[in-house]
């Protein structure tokens, strides 16, 4: 069974930087796409960023990319989103996602697509 469980969320001022990790259990995922959305109060989940497990090809939001960084380490089993430069914005809970590797990458932004979802971690940004 499918496992991922997200760490790294906390209490951070604006301008600072956390990194977020996503540990992934109960299968092998080298066919697999990884993603981080969030959701702050009130708003609907977005999506931040992807990432294919077997090229290690990234995608992010448009609003996110320069900010927000997906990486991968294969030997662990683990996702990360190294995200800088944080505003009040960026408070949410991130939630790590994932899915069999089978379709185009715009599909990669849709909540819909990932099969597998952790228990979120939240992020707050103090202004």
């Amino acid at each position: 069974q499918v496992q991922l469980v997200e760490s790294g969320g906390g209490l951070v001022q604006a301008g600072g930087s956390l990194r977020l990790s996503c540990a992934a259990s109960g299968r092998t995922f080298s066919n697999f796409a990884m993603a981080w959305f969030r959701q702050a109060p009130g708003k609907e989940r977005e999506f931040v960023a992807a990432i294919r497990w077997s090229t290690g090809s990234t995608y992010y939001a448009d609003s996110l990319k320069g900010r927000f960084t997906v990486s991968r380490d294969n030997a662990k089993n683990t996702v990360y989103l190294q995200m800088n430069s944080l505003n009040s914005e960026d408070t949410a809970v991130y939630y790590c996602a994932a899915s069999v590797d089978n379709g185009p990458a715009y599909l990669l932004r849709s909540g819909n697509r990932y099969a597998y979802w952790g228990q979120g971690t939240q992020v707050t940004v103090s202004s």
